[in-house]
């Protein structure tokens, strides 16, 4: 019997850039949403279990959305103050476009970011290879 051959590791950018694409972070060729943001549970390519357990991305889910609101509040701290309905209206329109826009990029990063702490944890119980 041949040993099966050594799996190279894969570079994180690589790895990141396919969670951002919403493509499956371990081989980049199957989908990681269904719909809008439902995610498959495994890669249709490799087989992979995207969410061990499923929703339990949270802290990459929390730092992928503070992304965006940190724009906001940088703006707030560099003098952007609202002072009427209109501008107020518009600084959220303004916070909230690129939030809506980005959701898909953010959660398939923090998809991503999961799949590399899994494999750096190393579990015997998860097979992330």
């Amino acid at each position: 019997m041949e040993p099966l051959p050594a799996r190279v590791a894969t570079p994180i950018g690589t790895v990141l850039s396919r969670g951002i694409r919403g493509r499956c972070p371990r081989c980049g060729e199957g989908p990681l949403f269904r719909r809008w943001i439902e995610t498959f549970d495994r890669c249709s390519s490799c087989d992979l279990l995207l969410q061990r357990n499923y929703g339990d991305i949270w802290m990459f889910t929390n730092l992928m959305d503070r992304i965006p609101i940190a724009f906001g509040i940088i703006a707030l701290f560099f003098g952007f103050r609202v002072t009427s309905f209109t501008s107020g209206a518009i600084f959220i329109t303004l916070l909230a476009i690129p939030m809506i826009a980005t959701v898909r990029h953010r959660q398939g990063l923090a998809l991503a970011l999961d799949y590399l702490w899994r494999k750096r944890i190393n579990d015997p119980g998860d097979p992330v290879g």
